[in-house]
């Protein structure tokens, strides 16, 4: 008698993964060309970027003339639009990590009246539009004389209703109650038991809500060039984006390449730095 317990055992169609083969390599070429077309025109000259195949290297390589140049174009003035991202981005990304950490830690394991109506509301900062946003703060800061100042990009930027919404997820099915309550019967105060317990159980989740926040900072276009009409204190997209719109006519197009170039690489290696704590983070709240 045969054992039905167990379903046949089905054979791949092999036109179905040919299907999902093609649909992969399709998603990966739409992902990664753009990239490419970006490293092959940094390493190209002003005459050959046009004159070229713009998915494939000119005769010489440019990238370190480019960069060399790029650097003194405006007195420096690349360089310090780096460092401004770098200070709004890293900046606002630990104090967004820390205030979010801190009010999902306390959505999730204390219980208080209308503690439901502040995660919806929470919930709801999620689901609007971040441009949304942008007209108010800017009334905001300028009733309070901040606009054209650090603070105006900074202080919005520490504010991530989507990292209090992890944060709650990750609180609830990572810290154990019983973990809490020992802490509290050894004579620890709630700010200790936060900062010596619940901390380091929610520190690979929260490596995932810097990531995110410090991604959505540093490409942040909208808020900063609604706020800030200094140069120097604009960031590298606000500032890329204005030598676009000259045409070339200041800036050749070459070194506004290369320079959107070098501002990706931040990016890149922040995700291969935390990429082991970026993965047990996405997955710490998926499991409880």
């Amino acid at each position: 008698m045969k054992d039905t317990s167990r379903g046949p055992a089905r054979a791949a169609d092999p036109a179905g993964r040919l299907g999902t083969l093609a649909v992969l390599v399709l998603a990966a070429l739409y992902s990664l060309l753009p990239v490419w077309w970006l490293v092959v025109s940094a390493t190209k000259g002003s005459g050959d970027l046009f004159s070229s195949n713009g998915f494939w290297f000119a005769g010489r390589i440019e990238l370190v003339r480019n960069v060399s140049e790029l650097l003194g174009v405006q007195h420096g003035i690349y360089g310090r639009w780096l460092l401004n991202s770098l200070l709004y981005a890293v900046g606002g990304a630990a104090v967004a990590t820390l205030l979010s950490a801190m009010a999902g830690y306390a959505l999730a394991k204390y219980a208080f009246r209308g503690r439901e109506a502040v995660f919806n509301t929470v919930l709801g900062a999620v689901l609007l539009p971040a441009p949304l946003f942008a007209l108010p703060l800017y009334l905001m800061f300028s009733a309070t004389h901040l606009v054209n100042t650090f603070w105006a990009v900074f202080i919005p930027s520490v504010v991530s209703p989507f990292g209090v919404y992890l944060s709650r997820i990750y609180a609830a099915a990572a810290v154990p109650d019983e973990l809490l309550e020992a802490g509290r019967i050894d004579g620890a105060g709630e700010f200790r038991i936060f900062r010596s317990i619940a901390l380091k159980v929610l520190r690979p989740s929260l490596v995932t809500v810097g990531l995110f926040q410090f991604v959505t900072i540093w490409t942040n276009y909208l808020l900063p060039s609604l706020m800030l009409a200094d140069d120097r204190l604009q960031p590298v997209t606000v500032g890329l984006v204005a030598w676009k719109e000259q045409r070339g006519q200041t800036v050749p197009y070459n070194l506004i390449i290369t320079g959107a170039l070098l501002s990706v690489v931040p990016i890149v290696v922040m995700f291969l730095l935390l990429q082991r704590h970026w993965k047990a983070g996405l997955t710490s709240g998926s499991v409880k």
